[in-house]
């Protein structure tokens, strides 16, 4: 009986001990992660995929509840691929917490790590290519407005662009260090959405839900404001006011649960 109680231990500490690799490095006195904030990561991830927000590239991070100068995104992978044991742990500097990872990080990790730093209120980050989006962040005269009132987090004048060149050049025009995604988030601002030119976007919120249905309907609003576009004459985009209002309403956690259940429920089996 002792042996199979101590056979039973050492079962569980490897376990346990996998699972840390898996999740980062952990303090003595940190709590552990809630697996939901893990499924939440992945479901997002998948999400986002199968609703043609994001493809091959992209990717989502959540601010780990346990440490606000930690976030939680997995490695390289294409969003629609990624697994619960693809999830990391990183450092706002966007190091793995844990320093024997050898992950094959997000080379635009940095998007997300300097957002966090600049933005306490942020828990959420999404960068996506989106295709009706794309287009927005290369046409000055034609802003990203909101018309739509699923978008009303949208900057009533236009969400802000940033653009690479103007700050370093001639680059791969990837985020890929902390210094670019410094200056991204300072483009971002309070906003909740910033473009970034002839690349996509970034989207942030306070929860990995809402985050996604902003990356979502910022995808929309610019599907229907290239259509408004096309009847010619003025475009009426949604007031401050209103679209203050209408925000708090969207942003309601019945709202967002809605359509976090029917997202989720379209969502194909994994293999």
């Amino acid at each position: 009986m002792r042996v199979s109680l101590r056979h039973a231990v050492g079962a569980w500490l490897i376990g346990a001990a996998l699972l840390g690799c898996s999740l980062g490095a952990k303090a003595e006195d940190e709590k552990p992660l809630d697996p939901q904030v893990v499924k939440d990561l992945i479901t997002a991830n998948r999400i986002l995929s199968n609703e043609g927000v994001v493809d091959a590239f992209g990717h989502v991070s959540v601010r780990d509840p346990r440490n606000p100068n930690h976030y939680l995104q997995t490695r390289s992978v294409a969003p629609y691929l990624a697994t619960e044991k693809d999830v990391l742990v990183f450092d706002l500097d966007g190091n793995p917490i844990d320093p024997t990872v050898k992950c094959g990080c997000y080379l635009e990790r940095f998007i997300h790590s300097e957002i966090y730093k600049l933005r306490p209120d942020v828990n959420a980050v999404i960068h996506t290519h989106s295709a009706t989006v794309v287009p927005f962040s290369d046409v000055p005269g034609a802003p990203l407005k909101p018309i739509l009132h699923s978008a009303a987090f949208l900057p009533p004048d236009g969400a802000p662009v940033f653009d690479l060149h103007k700050d370093f050049g001639a680059t791969n025009m990837l985020i890929h260090n902390a210094a670019m995604g410094n200056a991204l988030a300072r483009a971002l601002g309070s906003n909740s959405v910033v473009l970034i030119r002839g690349h996509g976007d970034a989207v942030v919120a306070g929860t990995i839900k809402a985050a996604v249905w902003r990356a979502y309907y910022t995808e929309v609003d610019a599907r229907m404001l290239i259509a408004a576009h096309t009847l010619g004459g003025p475009i009426v985009s949604l007031f401050p006011d209103e679209a203050a209002i209408t925000d708090l309403e969207m942003q309601s956690p019945v709202s967002i649960n809605r359509a976090w259940e029917l997202w989720s429920r379209r969502l194909p089996k994994q293999p």
